[in-house]
């Protein structure tokens, strides 16, 4: 398709009278009737121009531009209509056959767009290239020219109205390494960028990670190669992702990718950038050639490729991230989620910020420290930090703008936006000096606020209106004084105006018609109207002379006059002139901060970042949130922890503060476990998931709910907490906790902090004992890291008397009265009871089942006392209950090898000389003995 300038959405312009469009059946809004076509063969001239754009965008709907509207044909309109919930109708008739047709306005096409979006649609635009007045000179039957201007999908979204204000929209491609090395057939390479704020990174993971990675990213769109969308192994994770495009092999092509990548960024070579591997360099190449050819040849000011090193952030698979609620509720909401209870931010930016480091909490004590400093400077400030926020409430989102202007789809207030951030950051740069010393986070971040050019700013103070209009199109955003020929014009198109006004009152007089209008829409121009008990007045002599009748419609009837048409000439040229003298002010604009991308988007970059620490700040001082001590040790010691989610929905009364100390015990290299036991209701599942997120907290780089706390870098966070089936994979609720746990005893490490919350209550009360009493064994022998494990298995608690490491802890209740008091205090213990009956009678069950269920719990308790745990403990040492397995026939090793080898194999992605290189590495496997 050709490329072409890109073309403001809502710039209307009439329909042309031919193809499908008729003169007398446009309405005043411009939009175009079908005209019918009998001939079954033939193909009218419009009709064979949308069939053209369509073939070449077959994956897309096709907005196609017709005056004030898109309309949509064929089977796009049936899909758009049940989309959208618009009415499908038909306008004439194609090949013999009725043709389907449904329509947007093009001044609410952003609202169609954003629901397209969010169901997964990928979407054309196609403007009209040109005025049908034009076309008229080519002929009667010549149609406007049009092209499709932009693609719009889920991954390549700059419009605000289409975008989160609070996150990012990543575009993601994944690539496989190649099966040619044998040792890196499981390595992932992913790149993602967000094209509205010019972040673009790159990672390495295995294939556990890469689910990981998508649960941190949350996507926009995923784009892979076609084979990758189709291998076995892959395919179940993408079908569970949304918007997953698969791309031909040309977008993955490793030979070119370092070539398209230099060439993207102007440059003769990446090495600037990093060292990257070949599927790294891949997986950034697909994701700027997609960018490129959604955009049609524009390129968003992205930052030069960043890798994200391996194990610089806390590792927290899916099922983690969603057990603790981080970003949103289990039941998907916002409110109810970490970032919802701690975010303070009073910028887009940087509540994106906030919500990036949140998902990706630091590993390195010196960074976190960094990041914590830059805090403290604001809790121990108050007045600068109310001041700094006052500014920062100010600063319009620079980075978006920015990107807006870049691809040719920004307006008036993009720029306003680009001169008001600017000023905001100048002012900030100049207010954070007031710290002496500067923590190094706020440091670069004032001279990065400097940097900018400020005559940037003062052009744009000086060049923009104060009332500004949504779209460049519209006009009159150039402050009058800023440009002697544009004020010349318009004194002439205002001059034109009151002439206009003059021609209405006297038109008025001579036909005694008091209720007499000059109108103007976009199909008959300027025209006489008055209603229709008048109209037949003015089309008798001696008037008809002078009034032309131009249209009849249900209340009103329309004339024109010489001299009106006369004077829409001179009106219509000195319009025209005007809004020509605008664009041309607006491209020079844009066009200097285009030049300073690099400084304004590093701008945005600081105003984000002093948002997010002074936003932390803010938190610790509500909510009386504290420094943490962040380490490379094994500690883990929280003395007057709170939920922080929890904490603020009370409203009854205050939190009930706990201790947790997981640090290794005097003389031991590793920390230690708690079995925390109790009452349903008590607590239990609060208190894991409060030390959870505030290791999370900590390492993102904020205070946390305690008194006092020091922690040893986490490097794993894994969760298993809650219940939950997952039928669409075949998985009940028992298998769900079981592969979670599964994943947790391979996974963790000695750094690692895992909580667990019932694990075996799925299954049979003696499985589930077995599966729980051997995970804690698992935990402490082989896993050795900090752990949280919460059960109403209470024979779990003789296990302290074996495992050095494991510390017993219980939620403290009273019994008043048959009923039961929690006092949500965790101490040292093991309970006895978890009060589930009493629980049961809070719950509302009916007395008789209450009742008799007391009788069943004292039958199964006496017969529980014949046989005490003690003698449980003694009777299975660790590790030994189970006997050996016989020894298992030899294995043929270099035949399994060839086997694996074999399966890994990918021959449609492979080059010649790479089948060649597999080939010896199968034979060298063969005859290793």
């Amino acid at each position: 398709m050709a490329l072409a300038r890109i073309h403001d959405p809502a710039d209307g312009v009439p329909s042309e009278p031919n193809g499908i469009a008729a003169p007398n059946q446009a309405d005043d809004s411009g939009r175009a009737a079908a005209k019918p076509d009998d001939d079954v063969g033939r193909v009218t001239p419009m009709m064979e121009q949308y069939v053209e754009i369509k073939a070449a965008n077959p994956d897309c709907l096709l907005f196609y531009r017709m005056g004030d509207f898109y309309e949509m044909f064929f089977h796009d309109a049936e899909v758009a209509s049940r989309a959208l919930g618009i009415m499908l109708t038909k306008r004439g008739r194609h090949l013999g056959q009725d043709i389907p047709m449904c329509g947007v306005p093009v001044e609410r096409a952003d609202e169609y767009l954003h629901r397209l979006i969010a169901l997964g649609h990928r979407v054309a635009v196609c403007e009209q290239m040109e005025d049908p007045a034009e076309a008229k000179k080519r002929g009667a039957k010549s149609v406007v020219k049009r092209d499709v201007v932009r693609l719009v999908t889920p991954g390549t979204l700059t419009e605000d109205t289409l975008l989160d204000a609070q996150r990012n929209n990543y575009l993601v491609a994944i690539v496989r390494a190649r099966a040619s090395a044998p040792a890196d057939d499981s390595r992932f390479a992913l790149a993602f960028l967000d094209i509205s704020t010019g972040e673009f990174r790159l990672t390495e993971c295995d294939r556990v990670g890469l689910a990981a990675e998508m649960a941190r990213l949350e996507p926009g769109e995923i784009i892979v190669s076609d084979a990758l969308y189709g291998d076995a192994d892959v395919a179940p994770l993408l079908r569970t992702l949304p918007a997953v495009t698969p791309l031909p092999r040309d977008v993955f092509d490793g030979a070119t990718a370092e070539r398209r990548l230099a060439s993207y960024f102007a440059v003769a070579t990446t090495d600037a950038f990093g060292s990257f591997s070949r599927i790294e360099l891949t997986a950034a190449a697909a994701c700027v050639t997609y960018v490129e050819r959604t955009q049609l040849g524009k390129r968003p000011p992205l930052s030069p490729p960043m890798r994200e090193q391996q194990g610089a952030t806390l590792a927290i698979d899916a099922a983690t991230r969603a057990n603790l609620e981080l970003m949103r509720t289990l039941t998907g909401e916002r409110r109810g989620s970490l970032v919802a209870a701690i975010d303070r931010s009073v910028s887009a930016a940087g509540s994106r910020l906030l919500a990036q480091r949140l998902t990706a909490p630091l590993t390195d004590p010196a960074a976190i420290n960094t990041r914590l400093d830059a805090v403290a400077a604001f809790v121990a400030d108050p007045a600068l930090r109310g001041d700094v926020r006052a500014s920062l409430a100010a600063a319009p989102d620079l980075a978006r703008a920015l990107a807006r202007l870049v691809v040719g789809r920004g307006g008036p207030r993009d720029l306003a936006a680009i001169r008001d951030g600017l000023v905001v950051a100048a002012d900030l740069a100049a207010r954070l000096a007031r710290l002496d010393p500067a923590p190094a986070e706020l440091a670069e971040a004032a001279a990065a606020m400097r940097a900018p050019d400020p005559a940037i700013a003062a052009e744009l103070a000086a060049a923009l209106a104060d009332e500004l209009p949504a779209f460049r199109r519209d006009g009159g955003f150039v402050r009058t004084g800023y440009d002697g020929p544009l004020d010349e014009t318009r004194a002439l198109r205002d001059e034109s105006r009151r002439v206009v006004a003059a021609l209405q009152a006297r038109y008025a007089e001579e036909t005694q018609v008091r209720g007499l209008k000059i109108r103007h829409n976009n199909v008959l121009g300027y025209f006489v109207e008055v209603t229709a008990q008048h109209g037949d007045k003015l089309m008798k002599p001696p008037l008809s002379t002078g009034f032309i009748h131009r249209q009849t419609l249900a209340g009103q009837v329309r004339f024109t006059t010489t001299e009106l048409a006369d004077l829409e000439a001179k009106i219509a040229n000195a319009a025209e002139r005007v809004l020509g003298l605008e664009l041309a002010i607006f491209e020079r604009l844009a066009e200097r901060v285009v030049a300073a991308a690099d400084a304004v988007k590093a701008a945005a970059q600081a105003l984000a970042a002093t948002d997010v620490a002074a936003a932390l700040a803010m938190l610790a001082a509500e909510r009386d949130y504290v420094r943490p001590q962040v380490d490379a040790g094994i500690d883990f010691a929280i003395e007057g922890g709170r939920h922080p989610v929890v904490e603020q929905a009370l409203a009854d009364g205050p939190f009930v503060a706990n201790d947790c100390d997981l640090s290794a015990p005097p003389g031991e290299s590793a920390g230690r476990i708690y079995v925390v036991t109790g009452p349903n209701m008590g607590g239990k599942s609060t208190y894991l998931r409060q030390n959870a997120l505030i290791a999370v907290l900590a390492q993102m780089g904020s205070f946390v709910p305690a008194r006092r706390a020091r922690i040893g870098v986490v490097d794993r966070l894994f969760s298993r907490v809650g219940a939950a089936d997952d039928l669409a994979r075949g998985r009940s609720t028992f298998m769900v906790e079981m592969v979670e746990t599964a994943a947790i005893l391979n996974q963790a490490g000695p750094r690692s902090l895992v909580i667990l919350d019932e694990i075996g209550r799925g299954t049979s009360t003696f499985d589930g004992l077995s599966i729980a009493w051997a995970a804690i064994e698992h935990l402490h022998e082989t896993n050795r890291c900090r752990a949280l494990f919460a059960t109403h298995f209470h024979e779990l608690t003789a296990l302290a008397a074996k495992l050095p490491r494991l510390l017993n802890a219980t939620v403290r209740v009273r019994e008043w009265h048959g009923d039961v008091v929690f006092l949500h205090e965790v101490v040292p213990g093991a309970a006895d009871r978890s009060y589930g009956i009493q629980v049961a009678k809070l719950a509302g069950l009916p007395p008789a089942v209450i009742e008799r269920a007391k009788l069943v719990l004292a039958e199964l308790e006496a017969v529980d006392r014949t046989a005490p745990t003690r003698k449980l403990i003694d009777d299975l040492p660790l590790f030994a209950a189970v006997p050996r397995a016989p020894a298992a026939p030899p294995r043929d090793e270099a035949a399994e090898a060839v086997a694996q080898a074999l399966a890994a194999l990918h021959p449609d992605e492979m080059s010649p000389r790479e089948a060649l290189e597999a080939l010896y590495a199968l034979k060298l496997k063969a005859t290793k003995k």
